[in-house]
């Protein structure tokens, strides 16, 4: 019986039947792994480069994470997550690879890690948007507000609140 989990190359016609990707070209999810882990802020200096940040020239924590990139820590800092705005909420597993506790609520009593970059004096909240999420809401209330202003149900004026 034949092994069914064999790959079956079948080739292409013309010259390129029997050419492979080079051995250094991205697959496909590769793309989306470096996407997830900018989004994440995984965003620290790979090695062997140092630990550093480019921007204030600190030493973080880093950590590889589980999208094969590396997030820079703020070193020995373990917070309570309800503190730390979504998506910036970084956990470690037993072994030792860091990975992003994304948008949701954290669970009651945890803590976690946070990327240097929220700590970091080189940058503002401005360029990190840490507040993703709030953000999204007011553009959506923004386009809400639009829409009603067009369709004549705002308000002229705001009544008298004394």
């Amino acid at each position: 019986m034949a092994d069914t989990h064999a790959p079956r190359l079948v080739p292409l016609p013309g010259p390129d039947g029997s050419r492979q990707p080079p051995p250094d070209a991205p697959r496909p999810w590769e793309i989306a792994d470096r996407r997830q882990a900018a989004d994440d802020g995984a965003t620290g200096p790979e090695p062997p480069a140092r630990p550093v940040c480019p921007l204030c020239g600190l030493t973080g924590e880093r950590r590889l994470t589980y999208t094969g990139r590396h997030v820079l820590l703020e070193p020995g800092l373990i917070v309570p997550a309800h503190l730390v705005p979504a998506g910036h909420r970084w956990h470690i597993d037993p072994g030792g690879q860091a990975w992003n506790g994304g948008l949701g609520e954290p669970p009651p009593g945890s803590t976690c890690r946070i990327p240097h970059q929220l700590a970091c004096p080189g940058l503002t909240l401005d360029e990190l948007k840490p507040w993703r999420r709030l953000d999204a809401v007011r553009e959506e209330n923004a386009r809400r507000a639009t829409r009603q202003a067009q369709d004549g149900e705002c308000p002229g004026a705001l009544p008298d609140a004394g």
